[in-house]
């Protein structure tokens, strides 16, 4: 495919995604499997574009005067992707592939005659104008700055798994993708973004990621996990282990002494915990299935540590998923927050005296993080707060008690982390 028909493509990929509202991994799939003829820098071009498009969907309407899906593709290769005016010109009159040639107004926007310096906080940072208040008080005068931290394209972060291997033999396997090691957290390892139209590295491909030796888990996550602190030899309860990235983490941390509890209310995502855990070598796991009746009774006040990767609106996650910025609504948000709510309550139940809960979310919306904490510490009276862990990375302007981190702050995807133990 020529530089119009990729073009083309992916402004008919937008198209799908919001027109249908349909998730960007979902259309570009389609996409791909109606599109056999595409090569993988095809497919990797229009990806990324469409990637790029949504996660500064805003701010390239603003510099274009004009919000269609085609006005945003044109403006994210000319001032994302840096494509010289005549590049663009070209493509877009390409015969029989392009998406129709520049008319005389998208020509004067292109050159570059309009600056986001009188835009709108929310226009500037790219987001929905009704989280501007939520960002404020997350951020205060800085939203707008970690709003275009969040429309960044984001690194491809590795942790090596301590049960199996060590970081030399992972660098070595990996040597081909330049990753390198992140004095953040031991064990985690990076590979720098690609550029604008080049794929992601491929890592999930090699035979070490086959081996179990290393899972592709943001920087981040791992910092979430490693707030558990000390926790071998312990009784550990994952309460919302999902697809298990994090059970993972806490499974090589704990490596392979005490008992690691995966419990996740939607049994069907479980199923990937177990396929991860046998890849990684975790000997120590065993998974408690809702489908089972009274799957935790036996668990009830024995637990030393409750982790909670609670389900929230994914906020902190906008550089790798940013068609969600887009979905959420303040109905979508106030779903979480109930259901945030109603998993605290539960999970605490399975705290011994003495023990330890920690609540986590990839999100940076503090009516989901600080006060569901404060939420539930005022209505569960037997719970204090504890000092956030000592872990690099957290905001600078982030309450101490609390653990934060921002692609800004930190260069990882947002993560809220609270740490409360019962009396």
């Amino acid at each position: 495919m020529r530089d119009g028909g990729r073009l083309a493509a992916a402004i008919d990929v937008i198209v799908d995604i919001e027109g249908r509202h349909r998730p960007a991994r979902l259309a570009l799939k389609a996409w791909g499997d109606a599109c056999r003829y595409a090569g993988a820098k095809d497919r990797a071009f229009v990806s990324g574009l469409v990637l790029d498009v949504l996660r500064r969907r805003r701010s390239l309407a603003f510099l274009m005067g004009d919000d269609s899906r085609r006005a945003a593709a044109l403006a994210a290769v000319r001032f994302l992707w840096d494509w010289p005016l005549d590049r663009v010109e070209a493509a877009a009159g390409a015969p029989d592939h392009g998406p129709g040639a520049l008319q005389a107004a998208e020509r004067i926007h292109l050159a570059g005659r309009i600056s986001l310096a009188a835009a709108p906080d929310a226009v500037r940072g790219d987001y929905p104008d009704w989280l501007d208040s939520h960002l404020a008080r997350a951020f205060g005068d800085e939203r707008v700055t970690e709003g275009e931290a969040l429309a960044q394209r984001a690194p491809v972060d590795l942790r090596v798994n301590t049960l199996k291997t060590d970081v030399d033999h992972v660098l070595r396997a990996l040597a081909v993708f330049a990753p390198h090691a992140v004095d953040a957290l031991p064990g985690a390892l990076r590979i720098a973004a690609p550029h604008a139209s080049e794929r992601a590295a491929a890592v999930e491909a090699t035979p070490a990621f086959e081996k179990g030796w290393f899972e592709v888990q943001d920087l981040g996550s791992q910092i979430a996990a490693a707030s558990a602190g000390e926790i071998s030899r312990h009784q550990v309860l994952d309460f919302c282990a999902g697809g298990g990235g994090k059970t993972l983490a806490l499974a090589a941390a704990m490596g392979g002494v005490g008992q690691l509890y995966a419990y996740d209310a939607d049994a069907r995502r479980l199923a990937e915990t177990v396929r991860r855990s046998r890849r990684a070598g975790v000997r120590n796991l065993q998974i408690r299935s809702p489908l089972e009746e009274r799957a935790l009774t036996s668990l009830e006040s024995r637990m030393d540590v409750v982790f909670i990767d609670a389900p929230c609106t994914g906020s902190g996650t906008w550089r790798r998923h940013p068609d969600a910025k887009w979905r959420l609504t303040p109905t979508s948000l106030q779903q979480r927050i109930a259901e945030q709510d109603a998993i605290l309550s539960a999970a605490a139940a399975y705290v011994k005296p003495g023990g330890r809960m920690i609540y986590a979310t990839c999100s940076v919306l503090p009516s989901e993080n600080e006060d569901r904490v404060a939420d539930f510490l005022a209505r569960t009276p037997d719970f204090a707060l504890r000092p956030a862990a000592p872990l690099a990375g957290s905001a600078a302007d982030s309450d101490p008690r609390f653990l934060r981190l921002t692609p800004r702050s930190a260069g990882t995807d947002g993560f809220f982390v609270a740490t409360m133990a019962r009396r």
